[in-house]
């Protein structure tokens, strides 16, 4: 199974767009290799902005710009262009509704030697309390590719965020549509939503699932706002149950979207899988994910037992 570097990827992906549009500009927080910007940067010297570690004066610029008609796509550590500039996100981006794409690589845990200061597990949450913010969370390298290209064709403030570890090809065809949700798999026992770089190991779980005689339904979810409300109802209807699947805090991030949606139209019994809302110490990433209960085999026994509880 080939595996692709997520950030590589991405800025591949908007250096491909920018060939055949010269709006786009590009905006370095000292991390513009890194971003997978370097091609980039040579090639189109005279867009490409290094700033320096000042991500909220970025975000600022940014903004700027976009009222002059460039499309500005700002990509650095997740939680640097999320958590640290976040007023200045919600106001300058959000509120003045400017034409500014953010990109935050490295979600979740995937900078596992650092450690908290550099994880983000509360992205999802904050902004998508920002009004009008679309949040996308592409869950292999087609989707990337295809979330880049819609992203930057959408008007108006975008945040997409991507892991740090390379990643397989999970899907044949690399459809991506903003506000649509992937039917990985049809089952009618449970619903199991997931997105980003959790659905991996949610597909492997749910293969598990499927050989100890459950039959899940599983839905992927690339964006998170806006949500697909149709394809959650539809499927949580007929299945009764639902589980969310996400590298993110279990509070506020897609376990918050999908159960305020449930809640208003179709109350259903839920259960959360991801990270305890406390600070995660650093460590290698593997065992991380196997410590919050995120590998295949604990997403696929954890559910399976909350399967059994439901049928009693």
């Amino acid at each position: 199974m080939s595996l692709t570097d997520p950030r590589k990827l991405l800025g591949h992906a908007v250096t491909e767009v920018a060939e055949h549009d010269e709006r786009i500009v590009v905006l370095s927080t000292d991390s513009g290799n890194s971003s997978g910007f370097g091609a980039f940067a040579q090639e189109h010297p005279d867009r490409y902005i290094e700033l320096g570690i000042m991500e909220q004066a970025a975000t600022g610029i940014a903004a700027g710009l976009a009222t002059t008609g460039l499309v500005p796509v700002l990509c650095a550590i997740a939680p640097f262009v999320t958590s640290r500039n976040f007023e200045m996100f919600r106001n300058d981006l959000g509120y003045m509704r400017q034409n500014v794409k953010i990109v935050g690589r490295n979600g979740g845990m995937s900078y596992a030697d650092l450690g908290p200061t550099h994880y983000s597990l509360e992205d999802f949450s904050i902004i998508r309390m920002i009004p009008g913010v679309v949040v996308i969370a592409p869950q292999d390298p087609g989707e990337i590719r295809a979330a880049a290209h819609a992203m930057l064709n959408h008007v108006g403030p975008v945040y997409l965020r991507i892991g740090a570890q390379q990643i397989p090809d999970l899907f044949t065809t690399d459809d991506f549509t903003i506000g649509r949700g992937r039917l990985i798999s049809s089952g009618n026992d449970v619903t199991v939503i997931s997105t980003g770089t959790a659905t991996v190991n949610t597909m492997r779980a749910c293969e598990t699932l499927r050989e100890e005689g459950i039959s899940v339904e599983h839905l992927g979810m690339p964006t998170i706002q806006p949500l697909d409300e149709h394809l959650v109802l539809e499927s949580v209807r007929r299945t009764g149950h639902v589980v969310t699947v996400e590298e993110h805090y279990v509070a506020g991030g897609l376990f918050g979207a999908v159960s305020e949606l449930l809640a208003e139209h179709c109350p259903t019994r839920a259960l959360a899988l991801g990270v305890d809302l406390d600070y995660v110490h650093g460590g290698p990433y593997p065992a991380l994910l196997e410590e919050h209960g995120l590998t295949p085999e604990a997403i696929a026994q954890t559910i399976a037992a909350w399967a059994r509880d439901e049928r009693r």
